[in-house]
């Protein structure tokens, strides 16, 4: 699995941070979450898939 962000839609609200922390970290300069990863290891997989559903703009892209 691959996770990405649209930085066009990220509003910084942090959550996906909360969610999976192994994943995804808070960038203070952009005020931006960015993803960490390159490939998201399997046992992640399921709180990235939380992430991007909670995600209020849909700016987290999952590709299976």
């Amino acid at each position: 699995m691959k996770v990405s962000i649209d930085y066009s839609l990220c509003m910084g609200d942090k959550n996906c941070n909360l969610v999976c922390p192994e994943v995804f970290e808070y960038d203070e300069d952009q005020l931006q979450s960015r993803v960490i990863v390159d490939e998201v290891p399997s046992h992640f997989e399921d709180a990235v898939r939380k992430a991007a559903r909670e995600c209020a703009p849909e700016a987290i892209i999952v590709e299976e």
